[in-house]
């Protein structure tokens, strides 16, 4: 039995949730290709602990581990597809630009939403043939803008004015546009704690001023 072997079965057969969460951890350090589905399995065991353990492991293994986190996003535990879509923006790898659009804008769940509209600021743009960028871009702005818009839970409108930062502080020829987007929503938007954003992503680009 490989080491890795030896971790993963360590996960399975752990006897407490703080037993499964240090088995998480000893598998996510190991940075092994051979962790990935085991990693993507702990996102479903309602653990957060061991969630936060798997989503560090998948982030290590960086763009190795998009393929198969896009093939295996569960559809029916929004829980683990949160925690999925927590990795895929962490990594930024354009490859999962698509699943974060629509999770963003379409998924049932907040949690979701709220975790690809903050990761669509962080999309590494130059991994992308050169003719997608702007177009790709176009509709990441345009997105985010509609969630700033219309989004009923202000966690995932201020998720919006987060990646909307991000945006723009790795697009300048967006900053403008962003910040019209920022002060058009300032005058309407009610919740305060998403007014605080606002102004603080504005304070952050004062190139945008």
């Amino acid at each position: 039995m490989t080491q890795v072997q030896q971790l993963i079965t360590a996960i399975e057969q752990a006897t407490s949730p703080n037993t499964l969460v240090q088995a998480v951890w000893n598998l996510a350090n190991a940075q092994d290709l051979a962790a990935i589905p085991t990693l993507i399995e702990v996102l479903g065991y309602n653990n957060p602990g061991a969630a936060v353990a798997a989503v560090e492991g998948l982030v290590k293994l960086g763009e190795r581990a998009v393929p198969i986190l896009l093939e295996n996003i569960d559809g029916y535990d929004y829980g683990a597809r949160a925690w999925a879509n927590r990795a895929l923006a962490r990594i930024g790898d354009p490859r999962a630009l698509e699943m974060l659009l629509e999770a963003a804008s379409q998924d049932f769940a907040l949690s979701v939403r709220r975790a690809a509209a903050k990761g669509l600021g962080g999309i590494q743009w130059e991994k992308l043939p050169p003719e997608e960028q702007q177009t790709a871009q176009e509709r990441t702005l345009t997105t985010l803008a509609q969630i700033l818009a219309k989004d009923e839970e202000w966690v995932v409108r201020y998720a919006a004015v987060v990646g909307l930062e991000g945006l723009g502080q790795q697009q300048g020829q967006f900053r403008e546009r962003i910040l019209e987007i920022l002060r058009s929503h300032l005058s309407q938007e009610s919740e305060l704690a998403v007014r605080a954003r606002i102004q603080w992503a504005q304070q952050k680009q004062p190139t945008l001023n």
